[in-house]
């Protein structure tokens, strides 16, 4: 018997390999990985490619935007 079977967990795509990748990927952007790196890790030859699947679950961007502005006009904001 499986561990997941073990725990009462219902094998499936989202229990499974696919949701862990996923899992992975997400943790990775929301700590600021580039994706050209995240395809690397993933083995996708096309960074382009993980941009596609993968925006959804990069961080609001006008936030960083707006501190990165406020780190370069220190008092200003």
């Amino acid at each position: 018997m499986c561990a997941v079977t073990a725990a009462g967990i219902v094998p499936s795509r989202s229990t499974g390999m696919h949701a862990l990748r996923h899992f992975y990927a997400s943790a990775l952007l929301d700590a600021g990985e580039s994706i050209k790196a995240l395809a690397s890790y993933l083995g996708h030859s096309d960074p382009g490619f993980t941009l596609r699947v993968y925006t959804h679950l990069m961080p609001a961007s006008e936030e960083r935007t707006r501190n990165a502005i406020d780190l370069w006009r220190p008092g200003v904001g």
